[in-house]
Formats: structure tokens, sequence, C-alpha cells
């Protein structure tokens, strides 16, 4: 389809339907809400003509107020903001059901990234079979995590789900229902979910969207490249799973809390073998077929709700097996599919659904190894150095018991001793790795594999990957050095022999752009890929990247397959891996025709890195030297922002980073550390981020890109850069997604702060920074506008940043009560939080 002709069908499929469906809100009997639908255009026009003559978000609610309503009180001011975001909060949930329903009609199954598309160019270009080899030699596992970028409860993501369906039906009076259904239904946790809600939470997608999904995809793939030679791997499309397992940060994830939700795993997927089987049964009602695979039911349904009863895949497969027998030399193989189809899942899944990951912060590690050594080793903990605590920990044959400890050393160790018992349960593929964030030393990883020696486990009885996260510029720059210490470590070195010498490495994108900056992260993580590839090829080591990437491009996220695509073949590519969270879920695998459309761009991207020949993947020398300086440059100008003594106090004061933490969304307090003083360091990457979006300023997607561009400029050596963009799609996909960024950045929300005494100055950084960065980039790819090969997105962009302008209105308009001291606080606080909801929703797309 042409940009223009998708344009068009986007018109009538989403913009179209939006303006009728959302015509039925006006009608709909809300609770003291009916004359909201017309008031809230007024306050759009407000806000944008205000903001356009440089009003201030006070002057526009008060205009609004004046103008338009007859309130007087505080109260009833305050009152009409409430019902307005829960208003826009529905409107969003709206917008959202329709351009899911509208989907499979935007995207067709021969678009690039697709698996036929890849099987048609493979064809062409005579590489069917190095593609076969490469999907021998590959997998992506999709990570999904509770980090708290979405803030729709579970009752409301139904609801979603429902509206979906209606709205491709075209069905209107299903969809009035279910708007009044979303009408009454709070959009509000009463208390803050626990780590437990979180993973039933992402549970429920994988019932009900990727048991399906994978499936399918799976069997799309065996039909398209399988052979009587070639069955590809059922490992092929994995998930991963934090919720429950991460505790980074997190007090509230337990010992305790780890076992459930890997029991919880264990028993949603043999719910969904039960459920799949009762269909099979009703056409495989054949003599001998039918017993076998009745005894099979009886079996799944004593291990959902007889615990004692424990079932392994072999035992599942096994069945299957026996009913294939009979099938085959019986029943002349009648429905043969639907039972390689079920054997099929029963292959990818196994009884773990997805893999529990286990992750903590080194810090932590440190304290509990510290209270050990300090406990047990009789050596004097006030001037022992590392390596004697490192060489007692790896020699000594002590075994310690839990309960000879408090708190979180105790917990450490119980949930240690609990690895084997939840591996007998859901299998070893079901929990197999153990992430270390904020990895900067050889002694971070050894910690952990001494943990496992202290806990009774033989060398031989490790089966856990450990895996070093390293996300801070410093952990970026150890990382090379410390890898090759390690494999150079007899003991670490039989470790991973054990472990198939197989490496997994995981890398923070979050916290990388929090430290560095956009481009000097991204380009700092190109480059230490390439570095952990070689120290590992060297040492025959088979190394794994895992990406901690994010929604929004200031997080790592942006766009996916365009990404990965362009990695060259400097870096080691068996597998792509990275993490998924909040809205990403819900906008990009939130129901089957996205989960498949993006897992297959996934895929793909990886297999065509390696099959397909393309010049602009891998870097010249002077190309990288060119990434290499206007990194350095970035770096700098965002670096001199961070130590501006403005820098957090304008977070704090101006921007809603404080109440992140009073909302009810996410179990994980909002910064690491105790104590009230707020340190850079501690702050979480998402409230930082989320932060910047809120203000619609978006500063760790773009800041110093613009200022390095300006001065290669001065140099007159801008022709470079344009011929970089042109040469290397790794720098183009940095510039897009930094563009993505910045297209949806809005400072005229807050232009009223250049006036503030205190900011103005930082203020006016920030502002230069992004017009200097639009401009320049706009110059570097010879756009017209932001985003303008994405028509698409662009579009989405906008109509939702329309439907919350208001909302941003109301959330600045409360911001400066609260600055000003105006009024009552407490309200004005609230204001603030239920705005955050609506906001952060509609920026989904922003993966």
């Amino acid at each position: 389809m042409l940009h223009e002709e998708k344009k068009e069908k986007f018109r009538q499929l989403v913009e179209n339907k939006f303006q009728i469906y959302n015509s039925l809100f006006m009608s709909l009997p809300y609770d003291k809400m009916s004359n909201i639908g017309m008031l809230l255009p007024f306050l759009y026009e407000e806000s944008r003509l205000g903001y356009e003559a440089g009003k201030s978000p006070e002057e526009i609610v008060d205009e609004f107020f004046n103008k338009h309503t007859e309130l007087k009180t505080e109260e009833q001011k305050t009152e009409l903001l409430f019902k307005i975001i829960q208003y826009i909060e529905r409107q969003v949930v709206l917008y959202d059901s329709i351009e899911d329903a509208a989907f499979p009609q935007l995207h067709s199954e021969s678009d690039a990234g697709t698996v036929l598309q890849l099987h048609e160019r493979a064809l062409q270009e005579h590489q069917l079979e190095a593609t076969r080899k490469k999907l021998k030699d590959f997998a992506i596992k999709v990570v999904f995590t509770a980090h708290p970028t979405q803030f729709y409860p579970n009752s409301v993501q139904r609801i979603l789900h429902d509206l979906r369906t209606a709205i491709l039906n075209d069905s209107v009076t299903e969809i009035d229902m279910l708007l009044q259904q979303l009408g009454k239904t709070p959009f509000v946790n009463k208390e803050k979910p626990t780590p437990l809600d979180e993973a039933m939470s992402i549970i429920f997608y994988l019932r009900y969207v990727y048991y399906d999904t994978i499936g399918e995809l799976y069997k799309k793939i065996k039909n398209t490249f399988g052979t009587q030679n070639f069955t590809p791997a059922p490992d092929l499309i994995q998930m991963g799973f934090w919720p429950g397992g991460d505790r980074d940060g997190n007090p509230f994830v337990t010992a305790e809390i780890t076992q459930q939700v890997a029991h919880e795993l264990h028993i949603s997927i043999l719910k969904s073998y039960y459920a799949h089987l009762k269909k099979l049964r009703r056409r495989l009602s054949f003599r001998g077929v039918s017993e076998v695979l009745e005894h099979l039911s009886d079996d799944l349904y004593d291990a959902i709700f007889k615990q004692e009863k424990v079932i392994s895949t072999e035992d599942i497969l096994n069945k299957i097996k026996e009913a294939q027998t009979i099938l085959t030399e019986q029943h002349n193989g009648l429905f043969k599919n639907l039972l390689e189809d079920f054997s099929d899942r029963v292959k990818i899944f196994g009884t773990h659904f997805a893999t529990l990951d286990i992750r903590q912060d080194s810090r932590v590690h440190q304290e509990v190894i510290d209270e050990i050594v300090a406990k047990k080793s009789g050596m004097n903990s006030e001037t022992i150095t590392i390596e004697e605590k490192l060489n007692w920990l790896l020699k000594t044959d002590l075994i310690l018991d839990p309960n000879d400890f408090e708190g979180i050393t105790k917990d450490t160790l119980q949930n240690v001793y609990n690895v084997k018992s939840m591996q007998q349960k859901n299998g070893e593929r079901g929990l197999n790795r153990y992430i270390i964030s904020n990895s900067e030393s050889i002694k971070d990883v050894l910690n952990v594999f001494a943990l496992f020696r202290l806990c009774g486990y033989r060398e031989e009885e490790i089966n856990m990957d450990i895996v070093p996260l390293f996300e801070t510029m410093e952990g970026l720059d150890r990382a090379q050095n410390v890898m090759k210490e390690l494999y150079e470590m007899p003991v670490y070195k039989k470790h991973l022999a054990h472990r198939k010498d197989i490496q997994t490495i995981m890398l923070g994108f979050s916290d990388g752009t929090k430290d560095g900056g956009y481009l000097k992260a991204n380009w700092e993580i190109y480059e230490t890929k390439e570095q952990l590839t070689k120290v590992s090829d060297d040492h025959h080591i088979k190394v794994v990247f895992f990406d901690g990437r994010g929604g929004p491009p200031a997080r790592g996220g942006g766009k996916t397959h365009d990404f990965y695509a362009s990695q060259g073949k400097t870096i080691a590519n068996h597998q792509i891996e990275l993490t998924v969270q909040g809205q990403t879920i819900t906008s990009v695998f939130g129901n089957k025709d996205q989960a498949k459309y993006n897992f297959e761009q996934l895929l793909t991207a990886g297999i065509e890195n390696d099959v397909f020949k393309n010049a602009k993947k891998d870097l010249t020398e002077n190309e990288r030297n060119l990434i290499e300086e206007l990194a350095e440059l970035s770096y700098k100008k965002y670096s001199d922002l961070k130590a501006h003594p403005r820098f957090v106090p304008y977070l704090q004061e101006m921007s809603t980073l404080e109440y992140y933490g009073k909302t009810n969304i996410g179990s994980r307090p909002t910064k690491r550390g105790a104590g009230n003083e707020l340190k850079f360091e501690d702050l979480r990457a998402i409230p930082f981020v989320g932060s910047w979006s809120q203000l619609k300023q978006n500063v760790p997607g773009f800041f110093g890109f613009g200022h390095a561009l300006q001065e290669l400029k001065n140099q007159s050596r801008f022709e470079e850069v344009k011929n970089l963009y042109k040469g290397s799609d790794f720098f183009k996909t940095l510039v897009l997604n930094s563009m993505m960024s910045m297209n949806k950045s809005y400072f005229p929300l807050t232009s009223y702060m250049k006036k503030n005494e205190k900011f103005g100055e930082f203020w006016t950084i920030l502002s230069d920074e992004y017009n200097l960065s639009k401009q320049l980039m706009l110059e570097l790819t010879g756009f017209k506008e932001l985003m303008e090969e994405e028509p698409l997105s662009r579009m989405s962009v906008k109509i939702r940043e329309r439907i919350v302008l208001p909302l941003l209105s109301i959330q600045q308009y409360a911001l400066i009560k609260i600055q000003k001291e105006e009024g009552n606080r407490a309200a004005y606080e609230k204001l603030v939080m239920r705005s955050l909801f609506g906001n952060i929703n509609a920026s989904r797309n922003s993966a």
C-alpha cells in the first residue's frame, strides 16, 4: 500500500470510527458527567490556541472556567477537572480499542518483516537453505516485566479486549453497553498491586493471547520453511517472565512470592493444555485414541487441582505419541495435524509457560555476602580484602541454614534453596537464570555462584546461567575485561562448560540512557556488544545478548525490527532477547494480530541480518569514527546538563516525579536506596523517563544530539553526517527513533517556566536544544516534518496528543497551584496523579 492509500485507510478505519463512537460518550449516563462531552472541546480549543499565543496552563484553565462554566468555588472547579480526567481516560481506551481493531486491515501478511516476505525474499535470492540453517541457530525471547509503565487495571484491560472485538464486528449495541460499563468501572487501584497481582495480570496475556499466537506462528514457520529433513526448533520463540522473580529495588518480592509465581505459571499452562485438549477430543473421538486422550485429560486435571500429582512435559508428550501411533495405524491419520499442533505447543511451553528469571542488584548481594563472611568465616571483617573474601567463598565447604540469618540475607539464601524444587516442577526451562543488575566487576558474578555453593549445590548441580547486567557507563566500559577475567578463571570456566559454553549477558538501555544520554548510550552498548562478541569468540564461548530495552526510544525502545536488522556482523546474533513492559505489552503484543505480527518482525530481523548481504549494516572505519565523535560531543552536552545544579530540583519541583511513587500502579518503589534526599543515581529509569514525558519534553530521547550535529556543521562537515545517515542503517535508526521522541514533545505547554526565577534559565537550555535538534535532524534527513516516513504512526500520535492536550493543561495547572501553595494542596496533588494515568496510557505507541 502506498503512503496515501494507507493514510486514507487509517482515516476511515480509525479516525472516522473514533469520531462516530466518541459521540456515543456524549449520551452516556455517567454520574455527574452528562455535560462533559460538550465542555471538553472548549477546553481543547482554549489549550490549543492558548499555547500558540504563549499563555500559561493557569491562564488557559481559568479562561475555560470563566467563559464556559458558571462555577465559582475552588471545590466545584476541581470536581469538574476530575470528571474531565475520567472522561478523557475512557476516550483513550476507546481510541486504543479502535486502533487495535484496525490493525489486521492496516498490515498485511506480505509486509516487510513478515515470515511470508522472508520466504519470498529467500526464494528470489536463492537463500532458502541459508535461512533454514540460520533458523537452527536462532531464537527470539520476549521477556515480560512488571515495570509500571501502563495504568489499566485488569478489569479495564478485559473491557479493552471485548471492546476491540465489538468494534471489529461493528456492533453498536455492544459497544454502547461496553462504554457504559467503562463509565462505571474504576480506573484506579485502591491499593498498590502486589508482585503476585502483577504476575497474574501478565499470565492473563499468556493464556488468552500468547498460547495461541505463538502456537499458530510456529505452525506457520513450520509450514513455510519445514521440509522432510528440517523442522524448526520448538524453542524458536520463547517467553521470559520477571514479575515475582525481579527483586531489584522491590522489597515485596520474597522467596515465597517467587515460589508462588512459579506455581501459577505451572498451573496456568496446564489449564491451557486442558482447555486445548477438550477441543481436540471433540474431533478425535476414535476408539483407542479417545481413551488415551481421556487419561491425559484426567492426569492434567489431577495435576491442576490435586497438588500432590506432578506431571512432566515428557509425561504429556508420551501420551500424545501413544495417541498419534493409534491414529496413524488404525484411523488413517485422520485429524493428525490437530494432534501434531497440540504436541508442538507442549514442546514450546513445557510445564513452565514462560521462563521465570531471578534478578537482584549486585550491591544487595554484596551486603548479603559481607554478612555471611563476617558471621561464618572467622576472619576480621574490618580488614579482609575483596580477594580474600572471594577466595574463602569459592573454597569453603560450609552449607548455610537460612534460618541462621534474618531479613534480606535469609530471604536471598532461601530463594537460592528453592531453585531446585521450582526446577523439578516447572522443568529447567522454567527457571534457569540469575540476573545481576549494576554489574561492574567479577565479584558481582562470583558472589552469586558462591551463594549456590553455600546453599549446598555441588558445582554440577548449579543448573543456572549467571547473567551480569551492565547498565551504567562505567559498567559498560568494564564489561569486556570482566568477562575476559571470568572466562579465564578455572572455577567459572568449569561452570560454563556445564552450561554448554553459552553465556548470556544483559545490557541496560534504560539506565544507560539515563546515565550517558541517548546517542552515547546506544553507541556505547553497540561497541560493548562488539567487544563482548570478540572476547567470547576468542574463548570459544557462545554469547547471547539480552537487551533491557523499554517502550519509548529514551529507554532503548523505538522501531525494534529496524534496530535489530541494523546490527552488523561484528555483533553475535544467536538470539534476540529483549524486555517489554506496561504499555508496550498492550500496544505491541496486546492481542493475537499485533503479537503475531511483532513476533514475526523480531524473528525476521535477526535472520535477515545473517542471511542477506547489506553493506549498510557494517560500519566502515570512517563511519565508526564519526559516530564516536558525535557520541562524545553529545555525552559532554548531556553530562553538563546532569551536572547543572537545577537538574534534580527541576524534576523534583516542576515535574510529576514525586507523584509516581504515590500512584498505586506498581509494587516497586520509584527510587533505589533509602533516605529522603533524592540523588540522581538512585532515580529509577521509568519515573525518570516518564516525568520528562509528562512534561512533554522527552529530554532523554534527544538531548545532546542537536549539539553534536551543530558542532560538525560549524566545522563544515555536515555533508559527512548526511553520508553517514545514508550509508549506515544503525545511525539512521538512531536518528528516526530520536525523531519519534521529539515528535511527542511539546514545549509550548511549559513555556511559562522560562519566566520562573529559579528554573527559567534551565528550561531555556532544554528548549534551545530541542529546537536545534529538530532543525538539524530535519535538515539531515531532508524531511519536512518529524516521522515523515511513517504516516500511520504520525497520524496516531497526532490524534492521541489531541485527546490528551486538555489533560496536560489540567496537570500543569495543578502543578502550578502546588508550586504557588494556593488552595487545597491535597486536591491538586490528586489531580496531578490522576492525570498521570491517561497521559501514559495515551503514549502507548512510543514503541
